[in-house]
């Protein structure tokens, strides 16, 4: 590119454009302006509005697990199920409240409008998944008892351990000792049959002792999750950052419940405080 003062001017160009130079007067006047020929490649406006096409789309569904931006906070891999646990549980705390207290009242209220937020949010496939979920819990009612709660609704927590399993209890020493097996067969016969008789009667499901620990397979289709657009409208009707920091707000407040509720706090004090005790001083003082 050549500059007003007849100087030569590097010109970027992009990739698969080609510049030509030439004068439109005879090559021998070297007064005659130079023209440019731009040689433009024709896919090079398509490519262009490709990407930006591809630029703004945004993936559908969040990656469970995967970073959110802040620091120790990841992606839940199902916000719905556990927010409306969390709510429904605070609800049901906050019963024991008097009626007349205000934290029981301004915690009611927010809960729920919270709770009625994000069950306003049904993913696709809810209802499929519904019918699917009523038809194992109506082939076995019994099994299913344990986590019915008073709503009639049904519940299951479950986490994984730290060596990675999802047993309660995780992959611990059972107690039996290991010791070197001798030469011939480890048990006799007639051991054999006794250690299969005790093993018989242990896995038999009739008079179990309660302090027994009996582990048990629950296996309960996980809810489908909610889509990207979904979780932002969640996130903008409640007004609290993430929908993993609303979860985490949510935690804090049903284990504040839940030790307000176990002291009591609206009970008259134990130790009544002394006259003036509660009075700060005033700037007229």
């Amino acid at each position: 590119m050549v500059s007003g003062k007849g100087e030569l001017v590097p010109f970027p160009l992009p990739f698969g454009w080609n510049i030509r130079l030439f004068r439109s007067g005879p090559t021998s006047n070297t007064s005659s302006p130079w023209n440019i020929a731009a040689s433009i490649p024709p896919n090079s406006f398509t490519m262009r509005s490709t990407l930006r096409l591809l630029a703004n789309v945004k993936p559908r569904y969040l990656e469970p697990f995967a970073p959110t931006g802040l620091t120790g906070l990841f992606t839940h891999p199902s916000p719905r199920p556990t927010l409306i646990y969390l709510y429904s549980t605070t609800l049901q705390k906050l019963q024991a409240f008097p009626e007349s207290s205000a934290y029981r009242q301004s915690v009611e209220a927010l809960t729920r409008h919270r709770l009625q937020v994000i069950e306003s949010q049904k993913p696709a496939g809810f209802d499929a998944w519904l019918e699917r979920v009523r038809k194992v819990v109506g082939s076995e009612p019994e099994r299913f008892a344990k986590v019915q709660r008073t709503d009639g609704s049904y519940t299951h927590a479950a986490a994984q351990q730290k060596d990675g399993t999802d047993n309660a209890r995780g992959e611990e020493w059972d107690g039996e000792g290991l010791s070197a097996t001798t030469e011939g067969p480890h048990r006799t016969p007639q051991q054999e049959a006794e250690w299969a008789k005790i093993m018989n009667e242990a896995s038999e499901t009739t008079d179990k002792a309660e302090h027994d620990f009996y582990h048990q397979d629950m296996k309960w289709e996980s809810e489908p999750a909610l889509d990207a657009d979904q979780i932002s409208h969640v996130e903008q009707q409640i007004g609290a950052g993430l929908i993993e920091e609303i979860i985490q707000v949510a935690e804090t407040e049903l284990k504040l419940v839940d030790e307000l509720a176990k002291a009591k706090v609206w009970e008259e004090l134990e130790e009544k405080p002394r006259p003036g005790q509660w009075t700060y001083f005033e700037r007229g003082n």
